[in-house]
């Protein structure tokens, strides 16, 4: 069991590289004039949100769910748990909305600021800090 919870840490750490560098690189895609980095953004973007952002997300998620089911009982009951994935659950829908905006760059739809995306890189990094204080602490 150590080995998959030593794996999920793992995966859930290139998943929120993903999450935390993919909007990063939104902020300078919405700076960018010149087709030649336009594209190279269009390219970086989307093999990091296909290339590991997917795989990383899935592979977390996988090994979450083998987790919560070697101690059903036990997290059944446990209230940080039911917040964790809660939580999860606004990491999946993050997750989903960098798609969003990394398919609207793809189609040059984006009519974001990079204001909006600088806040909006902030976004995960309040959902880690609470998933590890709650995992940790285990509060209620």
């Amino acid at each position: 069991m150590l080995y998959i919870k030593s794996f999920h840490i793992i995966a859930m750490t290139a998943w929120f590289a993903m999450l935390f560098y993919l909007p990063r690189l939104f902020v300078y895609h919405a700076d960018a004039k010149d087709s030649i980095s336009i594209d190279r953004f269009k390219i970086m973007e989307r093999r990091l949100y296909y290339g590991i952002g997917w795989p990383a997300a899935l592979l977390t998620t996988l090994l979450g769910v083998l987790l919560f089911l070697y101690n059903m009982p036990y997290y059944v009951h446990a209230a940080w748990m039911h917040a964790k994935l809660t939580l999860v659950i606004l990491v999946w829908f993050y997750h989903l909305s960098c798609g969003h905006y990394l398919r609207r760059f793809a189609r040059d739809k984006n009519d974001k600021k990079t204001i909006f995306f600088r806040v909006f890189n902030e976004i995960p990094t309040l959902l880690l800090i609470a998933i590890i204080l709650l995992v940790i602490v285990k509060p209620f």
